[in-house]
């Protein structure tokens, strides 16, 4: 384990304290936007479907583009938040978990669309949270019970938990948390020059998202329902 994943795992309470609204009520906020879009960004399914069509029907290469552009969006937001120091950490730590759970959301539930799943189900919004967490992570909670299955398992699951909302956000919350307050540790104690930063910033975020995005390319596979 690095000293950013350390420290990170360390700072990660203090910093959910010092920032309430970073609990998994966000999380699923940052879903719903995802999905039915804010500010410039549409939703999931109308940039999914746009790719779509200009990939002329081609579902595997509309996938390549939206993971390629969500990484691009992680890395511009990623180098944004991470100018500057511990001092300015405060602010800009939950500006940026706040911004990459809604890109890694967009990312995910972009996929799932296009591989047949209706993001109007639960189960389905759940299997989109439960990729942000990544591979290792889900085969850890898998093992020790705290999940029930897979993302793909969670979404074709024959009933609804609804104790899996809960469960799941928080994971989320906790994961983005440590990773973000231990990228911003690891840079800032490593090296005193701001835009170093951005560029680390930039780097590690992206480097999360494409991780995100080939393991739900993996995951969901095609429902073919649609």
């Amino acid at each position: 384990m690095g000293i950013g994943s350390s420290l990170g795992k360390g700072i990660a309470p203090r910093l959910a304290k010092a920032a309430p609204e970073l609990s998994s009520r966000f999380v699923h906020e940052s879903l719903r936007r995802a999905i039915e879009g804010v500010g410039p960004l549409p939703p999931a399914s109308v940039n999914a479907d746009r790719l779509l069509r200009e990939a002329h029907g081609d579902v595997e290469r509309a996938i390549h583009e939206v993971i390629e552009d969500h990484v691009r969006y992680a890395g511009m937001q990623g180098f944004a938040t991470n100018l500057g120091g511990l001092v300015t950490a405060a602010v800009t730590i939950p500006a940026n978990i706040t911004g990459l759970a809604l890109i890694q959301c967009r990312l995910v539930a972009s996929i799932a669309h296009l591989r047949g799943y209706d993001l109007g189900d639960q189960r389905v919004r759940n299997a989109v949270l439960a990729c942000i967490l990544g591979e290792d992570s889900i085969k850890v909670l898998v093992r020790k019970k705290k999940v029930p299955s897979t993302p793909m398992g969670i979404a074709t699951a024959p009933t609804y938990d609804p104790h899996l909302d809960s469960v799941i956000a928080a994971e989320v919350t906790s994961e983005l948390i440590t990773k973000i307050a231990g990228k911003r540790v690891a840079t800032t104690v490593g090296r005193r020059v701001p835009i170093v930063g951005g560029v680390f910033g930039a780097g590690a975020d992206a480097y999360f998202t494409w991780q995100i995005g080939r393991y739900a390319d993996r995951e969901l596979l095609p429902r073919n329902l649609r």
